[in-house]
Parts: structure tokens; C-alpha cells; sequence
């Protein structure tokens, strides 16, 4: 029963440690690739028929674009909302700072990180109990 133990926490210790730390990489690499969003006020308007949102960005343009169905039910009735938009892409913008992608594979790997640290402490502790 011991071997077994001792192989079930190598294993959980070096999948937790290793896609731990190969998910942390691949979090950085989409952090990188999601760009840099600004905070910003934006004013909801009826514009056809559907709900757009307008605001100004750090160069004093106006951008405009339309809500979701989704991003319309977060944001109800309110004549105004604050929005994420994207620095240098134009008409471009989100009601979370963060992706969703993004917080989901960090989330992910801290908790992948976790399981290899628990597995490590446990190897160390078994290790000594039986000292």
C-alpha cells in the first residue's frame, strides 16, 4: 500500500508542479495577447432600433459599438456604463477589465500549482513519518 501512496503523490507532484507551470506560461502568453484595455465612461444610446454604447478614447476620438444581448442585460436601463476599451483598436470595447480567457487558465493554474505543492509537502511528510 506504501509504494502505491508513494507513487500516486510523485505523480500528483509532478503533473500539479509541471502543467502548473506550463498553464502559468500559457496564461502570460494570452494576458500578452489581450492587450492593454483603459477604464472609461460610456453614454447608451438607441441608435436603429438596438443599444450602442459611445464614449471618447485617450486621444479624444469618439468610438461607438453595439451591446450584446449579454453585455445589454448587465448594463439594464442605465444611461451610462463603465466600459473597458482596447488602447489603439477603435470601436472596440468589453464591461470586464480582464478576459475571461484569461482569468479562467490563471485560476486554472494556480489551482494545477497548488495540488503539485500539496503533493510535494505530503511526499516530504510520509518521507519523515516513516523516517
Amino acid at each position: 500500500m506504501s509504494n502505491a501512496l508513494d507513487a500516486l503523490i510523485e505523480i500528483f507532484t509532478w503533473v500539479g508542479l509541471g502543467g502548473g507551470i506550463l498553464l502559468a506560461f500559457i496564461a502570460v502568453v494570452l494576458l500578452l495577447a489581450d492587450g492593454t484595455w483603459v477604464s472609461a465612461r460610456a453614454v447608451v444610446e438607441v441608435v436603429d432600433g438596438r443599444r450602442v454604447v459611445r464614449w471618447f478614447d485617450e486621444g479624444g476620438g469618439v468610438n461607438e459599438a453595439p451591446l450584446s444581448p449579454h453585455d445589454d442585460a448587465r448594463v439594464g436601463d442605465d444611461d451610462m456604463a463603465d466600459i473597458f476599451f482596447r488602447r489603439g483598436t477603435p470601436n472596440r470595447m468589453r464591461l470586464t477589465r480582464s478576459s475571461p480567457t484569461v482569468r479562467f487558465v490563471s485560476l486554472l493554474s494556480a489551482g494545477v500549482l497548488a495540488l503539485g505543492a500539496v503533493s510535494f509537502i505530503a511526499s516530504i511528510v510520509v518521507l519523515f513519518v516513516r523516517g
